[in-house]
């Protein structure tokens, strides 16, 4: 039995519902019978072993796996109550209103100010660019240390710095949720702490959704965490499932489930 009801004391609005939802690639089936909701302005974080399907099922929820040519989904994962996966759904819409943020660094090879702007020049923005530049900068925390050098290439950052460019690029685009597949993973311990206090800020406008190798960084940032893990088939290959769900310090503090209490003391993973 999965443990996924949430305390009431964390039950509000809800942004994603996943219900029975199995990934395949091909005829692999990689992620079994997931069933659970993610709500609105809450950091949740996805953890577990290598190979248990935490990034499949974060791409699943703006749709990015629909670019793996073998990749299909049965279940539903709903969107503010809407099927995402319905047939009159378009796919652009959805990443514009779920942004993603990747593990590595991935400014465009252009100026700080043009990669702030990118996305909203495609859509056709009616505001001030300048503005919104500013705007985004601040919600990265990056304004203050590129302020003056704004036609400076993206790549003339650090790597810390690259991601915080990365995340202002995706909010300059004014989506809903972030989601964020393992995003400090590459990053230096400063400047890891740095996009942590910046996850921490950021919820406040924005639903969260951080997949992360690093339990101690789940612990720190997350007010909800999902422990994946992996099992073996009668055929003989790995499928992940939803071993637990529930607010991050009952996971960490008091698992449920003997799996769970395994993985975050560290017995396996």
């Amino acid at each position: 039995m999965i443990d996924n009801e949430i305390s009431d004391s964390i039950k509000i609005e809800t942004v994603f519902s996943l219900e029975n939802v199995n990934i395949f690639y091909g005829d692999y089936r990689a992620v079994r019978d997931v069933t659970f909701t993610i709500p609105k302005n809450k950091v949740t974080a996805f953890i577990g072993p290598s190979g248990c399907g935490k990034s499949s099922i974060l791409r699943c929820l703006n749709r990015l796996n629909d670019l793996i040519e073998i990749f299909h989904l049965t279940g539903t994962i709903a969107y503010h109550g809407q099927n995402l996966y319905a047939p009159d759904i378009d796919s652009v819409e959805v990443r514009k209103r779920i942004g993603m943020v990747f593990q590595k660094p991935n400014p465009f090879p252009k100026t700080i100010y043009d990669n702030i702007v990118f996305g909203a020049r495609i859509n056709n923005y009616k505001g001030d660019l300048d503005e919104l530049v500013e705007t985004s900068l601040k919600r990265s925390a990056l304004w203050d240390e590129v302020k003056d050098k704004l036609q400076d290439n993206g790549f003339s950052l650090s790597g810390g710095q690259q991601q915080r460019l990365c995340i202002a690029r995706t909010i300059a685009a004014q989506p809903e949720v972030v989601l964020m597949d393992e995003p400090c993973s590459a990053l230096d311990p400063i400047s890891t702490l740095k996009v942590e206090e910046l996850i921490h800020e950021l919820k406040k406008q924005y639903t969260i959704v951080i997949v992360t190798h690093n339990m101690q960084q789940a612990a720190r940032v997350a007010d909800l965490t999902a422990f994946f893990s992996t099992e073996v088939t009668e055929t003989g290959s790995k499928v992940g499932y939803l071993v637990e769900y529930d607010a991050t310090q009952t996971i960490f503090g008091s698992p449920r489930q003997q799996n769970t209490k395994d993985y975050v003391s560290g017995r396996f993973g």
